[in-house]
């Protein structure tokens, strides 16, 4: 698997990989949300990562970088979005996409990286427990703006 920063051509395969994050059909490409794509692009900090195998992407995450007045000015990560396409799980194409991930974090001087999951499967946290996540470091609260 190549891991590469995501390109504007990529979104349609994006969001087939993002339909199988939620269970849904994948989002139509319009005019808005090719707007919205060329936007985070453009964002500072901002990295969508992509694992592609014979040039078509089958995993994905996100890395968000953030400037931070706390731990000395060093910024923070915030990873969203891990996906791997259902064929190609069990294979260690999140691994490595949380590896890069980190990777970038380190090479910003991040103090920490944060992931939360929505998944209460003992196979997905065990994943994220064995790519050096924790869950006794801190509590997480959501609060849903709908």
């Amino acid at each position: 698997m190549h891991i590469r920063q995501a390109r504007l051509s990529d979104l349609p395969e994006l969001l087939e990989l993002y339909a199988q994050l939620h269970e849904g059909e994948p989002a139509e490409i319009t005019d808005s949300a090719l707007d919205k794509w060329r936007e985070i692009l453009a964002l500072a900090g901002y990295h969508v990562l992509v694992g592609t195998v014979d040039e078509h992407v089958v995993s994905s995450c996100v890395v968000i970088v953030i400037p931070n007045l706390t731990h000395g000015q060093r910024p923070y990560a915030i990873v969203e979005n891990v996906i791997t396409r259902q064929d190609f799980r069990g294979n260690g194409c999140a691994t490595q996409l949380l590896n890069a991930a980190r990777d970038i974090a380190r090479s910003e001087h991040c103090y920490k990286i944060s992931l939360t999951t929505g998944s209460k499967k003992e196979s997905t946290l065990n994943f994220y427990r064995n790519a050096g996540y924790n869950q006794n470091d801190k509590t997480a609260f959501i609060q849903w703006l709908e």
